[in-house]
C-alpha cells in the first residue's frame, strides 16, 4: 500500500522508545503501519524487518511493504481490536532495520531528446541547466523501496534532493514504458504506455516487467539501481 492512496477508517499514533508509529484500519481485515519520521532508507529498512516479524503470523494473509508503510491483511477480522493493535505497536517496537542484499541494476539512459518532455519544467523548477539535471540524476545510488502503481513499477530512493520535482497536476497521457522519470523526491522508470504524472527526463530501452519470465518483475524491493548515461540530447 503506497502513502496516501486509500483512506483509513481509523487511526492512531502510538509511541514506543522515541518514537511514534502511526497505524491505520482499511476496512475490518486491512491495517496498515506507517513508519515514523522521513523519507529515509533507515525507515524503509525497518518496514521490512517488521513484514519479516509478520511472516511467522497464522493470521496473517498477505503482507504489501510500500514506500515506509506495510499494508497487513489479516484472514478475518481480528475478534479484539485492541489486542491486534497491541500487537502491531510490539511488533513495531521490535523491529530492526534489515538491510537486504538485493542485486543491482545498471540502466543505461537517453538523457535529453524527443522523449524528455518535462526536462525543461524539471530545470524552471529547480533553477538548474538541464546538464546540472542530468548529471545529479545519474550521480545517484539509488534502492527500489517498494513496486507499485503498475506491474514491476519501482520507487527508488535516492534522488538528489535539489532535483526533486513535484509530480505534475495534469498528467501526460501517453507516456512510453521505458521513460526515466522524477516524482517528486523519488525516481523511476514508466513500466507501461499510457497516462503518467511523473516529469520526463529520459529514456532507457528497458522493460521492468515480463509477464511471461520467471521473475516477472526486473525489480525488487532492496534491490540497487544505478542510471548510466548512455548519451546526452540537448
Amino acid at each position: 500500500m503506497l502513502s496516501g492512496e486509500a483512506p483509513s477508517r481509523a487511526s492512531f499514533i502510538l509511541a514506543g522508545h522515541g518514537d511514534k508509529v502511526k497505524i491505520s484500519t482499511i476496512g475490518s481485515r486491512a491495517w496498515l503501519v506507517e513508519a515514523p519520521g522521513d523519507f529515509d532508507l533507515p525507515a524503509q529498512r525497518r518496514i521490512w524487518s517488521l513484514a519479516a516479524l509478520l511472516e511467522s503470523c497464522a493470521d496473517v494473509e498477505s503482507l504489501i511493504p510500500g514506500v515506509t508503510n506495510l499494508l497487513v491483511l489479516f484472514r478475518q477480522t481480528p475478534v479484539d481490536y485492541d489486542a491486534t493493535l497491541a500487537l502491531l505497536n510490539e511488533l513495531w517496537q521490535q523491529a530492526q532495520a534489515v538491510n537486504p542484499r538485493g542485486k543491482l541494476i545498471e540502466i543505461p539512459v537517453i538523457y535529453g531528446g524527443e522523449h524528455a518532455t518535462d526536462l525543461a519544467a524539471v530545470c524552471q523548477h529547480t533553477g538548474l541547466s538541464a546538464a546540472e539535471v542530468i548529471r545529479r540524476h545519474a550521480q545517484g545510488s539509488y534502492t527500489v523501496f517498494a513496486l507499485g502503481s503498475a506491474p514491476g513499477f519501482g520507487y527508488l530512493h535516492g534522488l538528489d534532493p535539489t532535483i526533486a520535482t513535484p509530480r505534475k497536476k495534469v498528467p501526460s497521457l501517453n507516456m512510453l514504458k521505458g521513460t526515466v522519470t522524477i516524482g517528486g523526491a523519488q525516481a523511476g522508470v514508466s513500466a507501461l504506455t499510457g497516462p503518467n504524472g511523473w516529469n520526463a527526463i529520459g529514456f532507457a530501452e528497458l522493460n521492468v516487467f515480463d509477464p511471461w519470465a520467471e521473475n516477472p518483475a526486473l525489480m525488487a524491493p532492496g534491490d540497487s539501481v544505478r542510471f548510466l548515461a548512455e548519451r546526452i540530447e540537448l
